[in-house]
């Protein structure tokens, strides 16, 4: 009778299928993630007594000059509509949150509204800080 060798009794384990699943993980995570674009405009919020603290998908920023931001950029208002269209058909489940700027005009803020309602955002929030 021969006898196994010790080298043919050790038993290697395959670690492919195992990366395998864990590359496939990877790629799932990377695609479902939702990403977001920071307005890029450095907003002072007003203080709030009660405020939720939500996740937004879609930031837009108005400065204290009341301009608006969208994506690092400066946002001429007539464009403001395109603008928000272009960001929801990226994300259409998310809710639109604007920060403003203490020193801001409501009649901005109130733009930016009109704007993300007329392109079908169902859900817009104004940004506070906690008082």
């Amino acid at each position: 009778m021969s006898r196994r060798s010790s080298q043919q009794d050790e038993q290697q384990i395959d670690l492919t299928p195992m990366l395998d699943v864990v590359f496939i993980m990877l790629i799932f995570f990377i695609v479902t993630a939702t990403f977001i674009k920071l307005p890029g405009a450095e907003v002072i919020r007003p203080p709030a007594t009660s405020a939720e603290t939500l996740k937004p998908s879609m930031l837009v920023a108005i400065d204290a000059d009341s301009s608006i931001w969208i994506n690092r950029e400066q946002i001429d208002p007539k464009f403001l509509r395109t603008q928000i269209a272009a960001i929801y058909a990226d994300n259409p489940k998310g809710a639109l949150v604007i920060q403003a700027d203490e020193e801001s005009r409501v009649e901005q803020i109130a733009l930016v509204a009109d704007a993300a309602k007329e392109v079908g955002v169902e859900l817009v929030q104004i940004s506070a800080q906690e008082d």
